[in-house]
């Protein structure tokens, strides 16, 4: 039933945030007579969807949820209060809210009204899905990944630059995938000079993310495809020293930009925090990847690796100079795990040894 929690939670992935993935079920005489999901911020949480398509059979019943109820007053009311007026005996939670406003408190405002809690059940996996959630409340920073495809011998273009396409049809639709699971993807303005992409989830989904350029100087091209804000919204980070020209066209155009004194990764991630985002993936060039990287702007790699051989002393690799000159000092990745898709491979793990936030 864990299980089936975390499947429903699944169908709002990149929809909710600030707010966690969560989905419900009531299960009563060993048939499930409820079911329901947390769509987006604002709207009802899991339980009280799965307590109304119960109707009237909640007396007595069992529910499942993949994170513990709330207990406090926020945009809804407490979940705790709604499931004791529905009459349900039986909670089974599968890991507990990192919010300071719920850890633990939910639990028990179920248990001094005599409710049989459980919690644990499908711990790992509920974290795992979880897992910008609870980076974000922990650090207040979004959950950064870095994403990136490469040839095998290391090599994101050929020597002139040329990439399209590094990796094949099955890993780029992945991507776009991926995409629609994240509230933001971020570029440099590099990667929108030679590149010109659209950063969009190219229609497997309705939900398509912010588009986000870093860019000092703004020296880019007044014709780019992230222009055209009809399909997804982009917005623009600069510095106060930029091309003025350029920027008084793109606003015109009706583009956000937000101007530092000095623009750096840590400072975009803490103003994208700011807007409620909570997971944000990172598509950029060498240089954006080393300062990411070096800032703690990023969580999560995830490097598609093509069969492919290209070789050349100047084509570009996916990340900068890091300033490490000994091999012990190298970043290293945890949990590492990796995927087959044909033909291409997926190389994915954590630059923290205890992914999926708190122990």
């Amino acid at each position: 039933m864990l299980k089936r929690c975390l499947t429903l939670a699944k169908q709002a992935a990149g929809k909710t945030s600030p707010n966690p993935l969560v989905g419900s079920v009531i299960v009563q005489n060993h048939q499930i007579v409820g079911e329901g999901f947390h769509e987006k911020a604002g709207f009802p949480h899991a339980e009280i969807g799965a307590i109304k398509a119960a109707a009237n059979q909640t007396q007595g019943a069992t529910l499942y949820v993949n994170l513990e109820p709330c207990n406090h007053y926020g945009r809804t009311p407490p979940c705790t209060e709604a499931i004791l007026k529905a009459g349900i005996s039986k909670v089974v939670i599968g890991m507990i809210d990192p919010d300071p406003r719920v850890s633990g408190s939910g639990i028990a405002r179920l248990k001094a009204a005599g409710l049989e809690v459980i919690v644990g059940v499908e711990e790992a996996a509920s974290r795992q899905l979880n897992e910008a959630f609870i980076h974000r409340t922990l650090y207040q920073q979004p959950f950064g990944i870095f994403k990136y495809a490469m040839t095998l011998d290391g090599k994101i273009a050929t020597s002139s630059g040329h990439s399209a396409w590094v990796t094949s049809p099955s890993s780029r639709h992945f991507v776009h995938q991926l995409r629609s699971t994240c509230d933001a993807v971020i570029v440099g303005g590099n990667t929108v000079r030679l590149d010109n992409p659209h950063l969009t989830t190219h229609q497997v989904s309705d939900h398509n993310p912010l588009r986000v350029v870093l860019s000092k100087s703004l020296n880019l091209s007044l014709n780019a495809h992230l222009w055209h804000q009809e399909e997804a919204k982009t917005l623009i980070f600069t510095q106060t020293d930029c091309d003025q020209a350029s920027l008084s066209h793109l606003s015109l155009r009706g583009l956000e930009i937000i101007q530092f004194e000095a623009l750096a990764p840590n400072a975009v991630m803490k103003s994208l925090y700011n807007r409620g985002l909570a997971q944000v993936l990172w598509e950029c060039g060498p240089t954006l990847a080393a300062a990411a990287l070096q800032d703690r702007s990023i969580q999560k790699i995830l490097a598609f690796i093509a069969p492919k051989i290209i070789g050349g002393h100047q084509a570009p690799t996916p990340v900068g100079d890091l300033g490490l000159t000994l091999m012990t000092d190298a970043l290293e990745l945890y949990q590492v795990s990796l995927h087959h898709l044909q033909p291409d491979f997926l190389l994915e793990g954590y630059l923290c040894s205890t992914p999926y936030g708190f122990n």
